[in-house]
């Protein structure tokens, strides 16, 4: 399935391009989120004459994003768990309560933007998490997990 691209995409490619992609990745994710539209000459020459309504969007998207970050960068929060006496938890600590909590300290984050690539925090300490808030804009965060009294 051939696809335009609206916006970039990680590991896919930029605005306007012209990609190749699996049906159901195209058909059930791309268009239906908005990303791309198909291949189709209206398509294109449509996305021609509004290339640059698209690419004004897109610096937008992406100049809230870097001001999101600068926001965020060097954020910490504070979690308290039930943890045993070694410091390991009674359960664990994942996406969507480190979102959640940095939400709740005036920082909106979302679930999906939290990267925890080797899975849930499992003990207590302090943890730098990376946060992916747009396909170009990567920061980390501190969250400190203490055990509850």
């Amino acid at each position: 399935m051939e696809l335009v691209l609206l916006q970039k995409v990680k590991n896919l490619g930029g605005l306007g391009d012209k990609v190749k992609v699996k049906p159901g990745y195209g058909r059930n994710y791309l268009v239906p989120q908005g990303k791309a539209v198909p291949a189709t000459a209206a398509n294109v020459a449509e996305f021609e004459q509004r290339r640059a309504e698209y690419e004004n969007k897109a610096n937008q998207i992406h100049g809230a994003a870097e001001t999101r970050k600068t926001a965020i960068e060097g954020a910490s929060i504070t979690l308290k768990a039930n943890a045993s006496p070694e410091g390991k938890l009674f359960g664990s600590v994942g996406p969507r309560d480190i979102a959640e909590a940095f939400s709740a300290a005036g920082h909106p984050l979302e679930k999906s933007e939290v990267v925890m690539s080797e899975g849930p925090l499992r003990h207590t300490g302090e943890f730098e998490v990376p946060v992916h808030l747009h396909a170009d804009v990567h920061t980390t965060v501190k969250v400190i997990i203490t055990a509850e009294d």
